[in-house]
C-alpha cells in the first residue's frame, strides 16, 4: 500500500477489498456469522413473543392493564416506530465511527431496553421500552449488514447475507416454543411467565455481546477513514488464520483501487448519490421494503389473534402453530440462499417475491371461502413465507451491497425506516383493526394488499435488480472516494500450493508481495 499527501487529504492505493473477496470460507468466517448474525434471532424473539403473548396480557391477572389490539397494534407500531429511528440515528453513527462501536453499543441499548421491558408495571412504560427496544434492533440493522457484506467474500456474499437475515426465524421458533411454557399457568404465574421471556432476551444478548468483542472493524471502513495501517493489520491477521487452517498459501489478489481518504460524508453527498446518480437503485430499495415491511409487521404480528379469533385455538397453543411457520420461513433463506450466488440476484428477487405473493392471494381467497381450519391455514403459510422470506432478506442484501462504501449504513438505514415506516407502523394498526372486527372479509383485505405489494415489488425487480452477484462491492458502487476506476477484483478458490507460490513470487517481481505480506502499490 502507498499513500501520498493530497490537498483533499491522503491518497492511497490498496488491494485490501481484493484480498479480502479471494478469501476461501473458513472457520474465522464462521466467527463473523455467530458474532453479528445472532442479532435477528434477538428480533424474532421479540416479535414472535410478544404476537404469542398478546391474548395473555389482555387477560386479568397478567398484571398489565392493557388488551390484545393494544399490544398487537400501538406496542408493535411503536417497536417498529423505534426500529425506523433508531436505524437512522445508529446508521449515520455507523458511516462516521465504525461499524464495531455502534453494533456493540446498539446490542447494549437492546439488551437494557428489554430487561426494562421485563419489569413493566404500567401501559405507559411497557410502550416507552417496547420503542427503545426498537431503536437499538434498528441501530443493529444498519451496523451489522454493513459490516458482514464488508467481511464476507464476494462469491458467499448472498447466500450468507440471506442466511443471517433468515435467522430471525430461529428466535421466532424459540418464541414461539417460549411462549407455550410461558403462558402455561400450570408452570407459571399469569403475571410472571411473560415477564421472563423478555429477561431470556436480555441474557441472550448478554451472551452475544461478549462474543461479538471478537469480530473487528470493517477494513474497508478503516481504509477510507484514514487509518490503512490498521486494515493492513487485521487482514494480514486474517490472511495468517486462514492459511494455517488450509496449510496452503493463499492466490494472490486481482485489482487495486485508489481511494482519497476522508472522515464523513455529507448528508448532501449521500442524498444527491441515492437519488441522483442511483435512482433507480433507489426506487428497487423503497419497493422491496415496503413490500416486505408490509406483509410480515402486518400479518405475522397478529397471528396468534388470527388463531384465537377465527379457529378458538387456545391462547396457550398458539405457539405450536407458529414455531411451524417459523421453521418454514428459515428453511426458504437456508435452501434459495446459494441461488442468489449462483442464478443470480434479479431472478432471485423478482421469483421469490411473486411467488409469495401469488401465494397469499391464494390464501387470502381459501380463508375467505371457509375451506381453511388451524392446520391447513398453517400450512398455506408455510408455503407463503418459504418464498417471502428469502425474498425479505434480499431486500437487505440489495441495499447494503448496491450504493458505495462510505453510505452504506445510511443507506440500509434510510431504505429501512422509510419502507418500513410504510408498511410496518400502518401496518399493525390497520391488521389491529382489521382482525378485531372478527370479520373474515376484514382480514381477507389485509392479506390482500400484502399480496399486492409484493407482487409490485417483484416487477419492480424485474426491471431494475442489480446483477451483483459474485461481483466486488468496489465493482457494485464505485466509493466516493476513489480516484480511479473500481478495482475489477476476481473472486477465485485458493489453488495449490505450488501454484500460489508462483502467482506470488510473481506478484513480487513487479512489487508486490507474498499473499501475507503488506499490498505493494505504487504512489500517486
Amino acid at each position: 500500500m502507498a499513500t501520498a499527501q493530497a490537498e483533499t487529504g491522503r491518497t492511497v492505493t490498496t488491494d485490501i477489498p481484493a484480498r479480502l473477496d479471494r478469501l476461501p470460507w473458513s472457520r474465522w468466517h464462521w466467527t463473523i456469522v455467530i458474532g453479528l448474525g445472532t442479532v435477528w434471532i434477538l428480533d424474532g424473539l421479540e416479535v414472535t413473543v410478544v404476537g404469542n403473548i398478546a391474548p395473555r396480557l389482555s387477560e386479568p391477572g397478567s398484571g398489565l392493564p392493557i388488551t390484545s389490539g393494544q399490544v398487537t397494534g400501538l406496542a408493535a407500531a411503536l417497536y417498529v416506530a423505534g426500529a425506523c429511528i433508531g436505524a437512522l440515528f445508529w446508521g449515520r453513527l455507523t458511516d462516521r465511527w465504525g461499524r464495531k462501536k455502534l453494533f456493540m453499543i446498539t446490542l447494549a441499548v437492546y439488551l437494557a431496553a428489554t430487561a426494562l421491558t421485563a419489569i413493566s408495571f404500567d401501559t405507559w412504560w411497557f410502550f416507552l421500552f417496547r420503542f427503545l427496544t426498537g431503536f437499538g434492533i434498528g441501530g443493529e440493522y444498519a451496523a451489522i449488514n454493513s459490516a458482514i457484506d464488508e467481511l464476507i467474500p464476494a462469491q458467499y456474499r448472498g447466500r450468507v447475507d440471506l442466511m443471517i437475515n433468515g435467522s430471525f426465524w430461529l428466535g421466532a421458533v424459540g418464541g414461539a416454543l417460549l411462549s407455550i411454557v410461558a403462558l402455561n399457568t400450570a408452570v407459571l404465574p399469569a403475571n410472571v411467565g411473560w415477564r421472563l421471556t423478555f429477561a431470556l432476551g436480555a441474557v441472550l444478548a448478554l451472551v452475544i455481546l461478549l462474543v461479538r468483542r471478537h469480530v473487528p472493524e470493517s477494513p474497508r471502513w478503516l481504509l477510507i477513514h484514514g487509518r490503512d495501517d490498521e486494515a493492513e493489520r487485521i487482514v494480514s491477521s486474517i490472511e495468517r488464520k486462514v492459511e494455517a487452517e488450509r496449510g496452503e498459501p493463499l492466490p494472490p489478489p486481482e485489482g487495486e483501487i485508489t481511494i482519497r481518504q476522508r472522515r464523513s460524508v455529507t448528508f448532501l453527498e449521500i442524498g444527491r448519490t441515492v437519488f441522483a446518480k442511483y435512482r433507480r437503485r433507489a426506487v428497487l430499495g423503497f419497493s422491496l421494503f415496503i413490500g416486505q415491511a408490509f406483509l410480515y409487521n402486518a400479518i405475522t404480528f397478529g397471528f396468534g389473534a388470527i388463531l384465537t379469533q377465527f379457529f378458538d385455538v387456545p391462547t396457550g397453543n398458539t405457539g405450536y402453530y407458529f414455531a411451524v411457520i417459523a421453521v418454514g420461513n428459515f428453511m426458504g433463506p437456508l435452501l434459495l440462499g446459494k441461488l442468489f450466488d449462483t442464478v443470480g440476484r434479479r431472478i432471485m428477487i423478482t421469483s421469490t417475491y411473486l411467488l409469495s405473493g401469488l401465494l397469499l392471494f391464494g390464501t387470502a381467497w381459501l380463508f375467505d371461502q371457509g375451506a381453511l381450519n388451524a392446520t391447513t391455514m398453517t400450512a398455506c403459510w408455510c408455503a407463503v413465507l418459504f418464498f417471502a422470506s428469502a425474498g425479505a432478506s434480499s431486500a437487505y442484501l440489495t441495499v447494503s451491497e448496491v450504493f458505495p462504501m462510505e453510505t452504506r449504513a445510511m443507506s440500509i438505514a434510510f431504505f429501512y425506516a422509510l419502507g418500513t415506516a410504510a408498511g410496518g407502523i400502518s401496518g399493525p394498526l390497520l391488521f389491529a383493526d382489521l382482525t378485531e372486527t372478527g370479520k373474515v372479509g376484514d382480514t381477507v383485505l389485509a392479506f390482500q394488499i400484502g399480496a399486492a405489494l409484493m407482487c409490485l415489488a417483484g416487477l419492480v425487480a424485474a426491471v431494475f435488480a442489480v446483477r451483483a452477484e459474485r461481483r466486488s462491492l468496489e465493482d457494485i458502487a464505485r466509493p466516493l472516494t476513489a480516484v480511479t476506476g473500481p478495482a475489477k477484483a476476481g473472486v477465485r478458490a485458493a489453488r495449490s500450493a505450488g501454484a500460489a507460490g508462483a502467482s506470488a513470487a510473481k506478484g513480487a517481481a513487479s512489487g508486490g508481495t507474498g499473499p501475507t505480506g503488506a499490498a505493494g502499490a505504487t504512489g500517486t
